[in-house]
């Protein structure tokens, strides 16, 4: 598959493909969007939201949360807004997660089965990784955005005139809900 996908990328760009996708690396509408990697949201999330290539940054993860306020979430919203001029962000959840009810014991039996040794878990462990929580799903799409939204709000590297609202998209329809009001 991954063959297909570069034999493709050399006729997009002999073709000059990309010429329609030209923009700058500052968002157009100054807002950085935080998601799930959700496979449904790779063109119905910028459809529903009228967004066209340039328009907004989209930082996309496993149920779209923050599991670390020290992490790589949080680092690329403070250099979407000091660097590139982001002053809004959008925490968007969605319905049907993947992430949602994931059990970590059964995560890690998944591990194991797939030939992870328990030395690697113990050695995570050891290093201060709390496995369980990072593991962890949760139990409704709604307070997992709230929790987002709260953890991204009261982070203390994150300027106060930054609005942060949380919703939740329908993976069927494209229909968000508010959750959190920016």
């Amino acid at each position: 598959m991954i063959e297909e996908m570069l034999a493709y990328n050399k006729k997009f760009v002999e073709e000059k493909m990309y010429e329609q996708y030209a923009t700058s690396k500052y968002p157009n509408k100054k807002i950085a969007i935080l998601t799930c990697m959700d496979t449904r949201l790779v063109e119905l999330l910028p459809a529903a939201l009228g967004l066209k290539n340039g328009d907004v940054k989209i930082i996309k993860n496993a149920g779209g949360v923050v599991t670390n306020p020290f992490g790589s979430v949080i680092r690329s919203l403070l250099v979407a807004i000091i660097e590139l001029g982001v002053e809004e962000i959008m925490v968007i959840g969605h319905t049907d997660c993947g992430v949602q009810h994931i059990d970590s014991e059964m995560m890690i039996g998944h591990m194991k089965a797939r030939g992870i040794s328990q030395e690697s878990i113990d050695l995570m462990k050891y290093c201060g990784i709390d496995f369980e929580s990072w593991l962890a799903g949760f139990d409704t799409v709604e307070q997992s955005v709230t929790d987002t939204v709260n953890t991204i709000r009261n982070h203390p590297l994150m300027p106060q005139d930054i609005r942060v609202g949380g919703y939740v998209i329908d993976t069927e329809t494209g229909a968000l809900t508010t959750v959190c009001k920016a």
